[in-house]
């Protein structure tokens, strides 16, 4: 028996499936079949129960991932400590984000980070599902949501901020929009999501939220086409302002209700930086993590 079956046992036990494991791995299924085969005749065990439709651990499968996963982490984190102390950060650093939060805040920042770790190489998955961490082999993912998910470890890497705008032609030539009930008469540029597509959120300092019915003629998929509707005059939108920093800075877009927080689901929601709940961290995943922190 030796440290890559046992990581293997890990792998399928965690993915669920040989194929999966074999994908990660870069191994063909039939050969992880085999090695998880030859680990059970070896301890006389079955690990694994099978089905065409599904694999699960047994109850002394269980046991002995809850024995062998801590061992092997900790192996992983001596290495790893004892690697540091010689080696500048290296590797294949897998790094995932929505595609609007990636084509508009991460990609503009990783230049420089690319430059100062010539050993690390990049693999970038914008992707607007929410991966599974472990299946997909991500080192380290952004996450926009109010809170850090508990299966995970990270941090905030942002407060997220939404704002109202609109593009200057389209406030010159409709109706005026002074408090937050007059967008009751505006047809508003709507994110297709369920908690977006209704009504929005608006509050001061002190005050109880305002919950503000709106109606809409375009609904869009992601951020970034919400920011290209917006910018043609369609009409107002609810988005983040790290969508369009650069459109209010240059007049593009205007901020139509300055003074108010506003929101569509929660008023303390962020960008947070995340990664699987291990007993260490690869130095190059560290070195992301405190190079984008300082990306304020």
């Amino acid at each position: 028996m030796d440290l890559r079956t046992l990581t293997l046992f890990c792998d399928v036990a965690e993915l669920g499936s040989f194929a999966e494991a074999a994908r990660k791995q870069r191994r063909d299924p039939s050969q992880v079949s085999r090695i998880i085969a030859g680990l059970e005749q070896q301890l006389a065990l079955r690990l694994f129960t099978r089905s065409t439709r599904r694999l699960s651990l047994t109850e002394a499968g269980e046991r002995y991932l809850l024995r062998v996963r801590p061992i092997l982490d900790e192996l992983s984190a001596a290495e790893e400590e004892a690697r540091q102390l010689t080696q500048v950060p290296s590797g294949r650093l897998r790094l995932t984000a929505s595609t609007a939060f990636g084509q508009v805040w991460l990609l503009p920042r990783l230049g420089e980070f690319y430059r100062r770790y010539p050993d690390i190489n990049l693999d970038i998955v914008l992707s607007d599902e929410n991966l599974d961490l472990i299946a997909a082999d991500i080192d380290l993912a952004i996450r926009l949501a109010p809170s850090l998910q508990s299966h995970l470890v990270g941090r905030q890497l942002l407060q997220t901020r939404y704002r109202v705008v609109a593009s200057p032609h389209y406030l010159a030539h409709n109706a005026r929009l002074h408090k937050p009930e007059d967008i009751t008469q505006h047809n508003c540029v709507v994110l297709n999501l369920a908690n977006y597509r209704s009504r929005w959120l608006f509050k001061q300092l002190g005050q109880t939220p305002l919950e503000i019915k709106i109606q809409s003629r375009m609904l869009v998929s992601n951020a970034l086409a919400l920011r290209e509707c917006l910018l043609q005059g369609i009409g107002p939108g609810l988005v983040a302002e790290w969508v369009i920093a650069e459109e209010l800075a240059n007049g593009e877009l205007q901020d139509i209700f300055p003074d108010w927080q506003i929101s569509a689901t929660d008023f303390n929601t962020g960008a947070w930086l995340l990664y699987p709940s291990r007993q260490y961290l690869p130095q190059k995943t560290r070195v992301m993590i405190e190079y984008l922190l300082n990306q304020q």
